[in-house]
């Protein structure tokens, strides 16, 4: 039943007596593996999967119409609670559409410190990811190893943004503030550490006998079915598709660094393994890149009407505090029209589309989340499989129910 030479797939009953054997199970909606509040209806003959029905909306927040009800800068905010693994990347797609709408021209130095912060968000995804996918096949030992660094990682957002998750550092024309002074010593700190710290996982996971043969030749997906089904990021690339916007359709200076895009062919559970622990060891190289080449000035675009001022010039001219205080009271207006912005994030490719009607408030805020699209193929990837290949597969296609159910 599977185009992938190297997978064991167990073949359906043929019987017309078959039916009468299967069995329907409800896995969830309080999921044992940490990856959210996901109810699956699976279909079971024997040991054997038929067919996995994903039942979403348990963690509906309605995020997508609170949105018309806000001010522009007042809906950054709520794109961190959208993916909370990555919210860094939330804020910046964001941001990237509305600056397209009011045709703002972003700094460099907010454009590297921004692709800096993404990359560590990217980081802090995959690190979760690894530590509880890693935990459903019985590795216990990695999640502590990786909680480790993304503790590090946590301290580093704090320090910069005065939160550890919901960060909501990035504002729509540049950065919410300068780092503090030795913030990037602290990064660079981190860098210099960590492919060491990716060698131990690799050391923990990647020869492990056990760890392989729940991983090897399971949940395959080919790039035909991963195409078709709107699945991107790793486990897109997994499957043989080398596609990654950072690359392909830079954004916020992304043309300017150096990095290789890591895809492979197995199209297994493995495969995506392979993947994301590489994408790590490539997301370290942009961070360094960033720290060496950093440009120095503002951090935020030339638009008083649209961008809060300093807090000292707030304080001490009087232009500055009217300027401060109709943006925080009346928001400022975007040109009608509408625009899509698409980025790289750590599950996938992530889109915002933002129709403006020439208020200060959007007309429609439509988000296009990976892990959406991803759960559509989970049912390819399991179906033949056994019962309990099944949180192994769902783990490694690493959704998160934020983006889900919105």
């Amino acid at each position: 039943m599977s185009a992938n030479p190297g997978a064991t797939v167990v073949d359906l009953p043929a019987s017309a007596s078959a039916g009468a054997r299967r069995m329907i199970l409800n896995m969830g909606p309080q999921h044992p593996s940490m990856h959210g509040v996901l109810h699956l209806i699976v279909e079971i003959d024997g040991e054997v999967i038929v067919s996995v029905k994903p039942d979403v909306g348990y963690l509906h927040t309605g995020i997508e119409k609170t949105c018309e009800a806000k001010f522009y800068q007042q809906v950054v905010p709520l794109t961190d609670r959208i993916n909370y693994l990555d919210p860094l990347s939330n804020n910046l797609c964001y941001c990237l559409a509305v600056e397209k709408l009011l045709g703002l021209e972003i700094p460099a130095r907010a454009q590297w410190i921004r692709v800096l912060l993404t990359e560590l968000s990217r980081l802090n995804s995959h690190l979760i990811w690894l530590g509880t996918h890693a935990m459903d096949i019985g590795a216990l030992t990695v999640f502590l190893y990786t909680f480790r660094e993304r503790e590090d990682i946590l301290r580093l957002f704090e320090a910069v943004s005065g939160q550890r998750m919901m960060t909501s550092y990035f504002r729509i024309g540049g950065l919410a503030m300068e780092p503090p002074l030795d913030w990037l010593d602290r990064v660079a700190a981190f860098v210099r550490a960590f492919p060491e710290k990716i060698d131990e996982y690799s050391n923990l996971l990647t020869g492990n006998p056990i760890f392989i043969n729940r991983l090897k030749g399971v949940g395959y997906l080919s790039a035909e079915d991963a195409v078709a089904l709107g699945v991107s990021g790793p486990p897109l690339r997994a499957s043989g598709v080398d596609i990654d916007l950072r690359r392909d359709m830079p954004y916020s200076s992304y043309e300017k660094f150096q990095f290789q895009v890591p895809t492979s062919t197995e199209g297994d559970t493995w495969a995506r393994y392979e993947v994301r622990l590489v994408e790590m060891r490539e997301s370290t190289k942009i961070v360094q890149q960033a720290l060496e080449g950093m440009p120095d000035g503002p951090i935020k675009a030339d638009a008083p009407k649209i961008v809060l001022p300093d807090r000292e010039k707030m304080k001490t001219q009087m232009e500055a505090l009217i300027h401060h205080f109709k943006i925080v009271t009346e928001g400022f207006d975007v040109p009608a029209g509408e625009v899509y912005q698409g980025i790289e994030c750590g599950h996938g490719i992530m889109g915002y589309h933002v129709v403006s009607d020439g208020t200060a408030k959007p007309y429609r805020v439509h988000m296009r989340y990976p892990s959406f699209a991803t759960l559509q193929a989970l049912e390819t990837m399991c179906k033949g499989r056994l019962i309990a290949d099944l949180v192994a597969v769902v783990g490694s296609i690493d959704i998160v129910l934020g983006e889900i159910d919105r």
